[in-house]
């Protein structure tokens, strides 16, 4: 299985990244959500995006819509971020985001989502 990590801080990126690795899980890194559709857009399949609401040059919100726009349907959306008001994951959710997970987080909240999901590894 390959998830690809969109957030525009390293630290964040690298600490999912350990944690998904651990769990026997490929992982790719996307500082936005551009370079996250191009990476979608390439040779790679994934089966899992977790994506930030807060960065740079397009935001994890827009990236969300335009993915699914493009008919990305099976990909698993996890948003990961500090945004913790209700308003904030109603329209994540309504974009397409399968998951919500609020920063910050432990082992244990990634193992729930994960198995949330019905994906390997939780």
């Amino acid at each position: 299985m390959r998830a690809l990590i969109v957030d525009d801080s390293r630290f964040v990126r690298s600490l999912l990244r350990n944690m998904l690795e651990q769990r026997g899980i490929l992982c790719d890194e996307a500082a936005d959500g551009r370079a996250a559709l191009e990476l979608l857009h390439g040779d790679l399949s994934f089966e899992l995006a977790l994506v930030d609401w807060n960065m740079p040059v397009m935001d994890g919100l827009e990236m969300l819509r335009q993915l699914r726009a493009d008919g990305f349907r099976d990909l698993k959306v996890m948003m990961v971020t500090t945004e913790a008001e209700n308003d904030y994951i109603i329209r994540a959710l309504e974009a397409g985001a399968d998951e919500y997970l609020m920063k910050p987080f432990d082992d244990t909240a990634l193992d729930e989502k994960l198995a949330m999901l019905g994906l390997p590894g939780a």
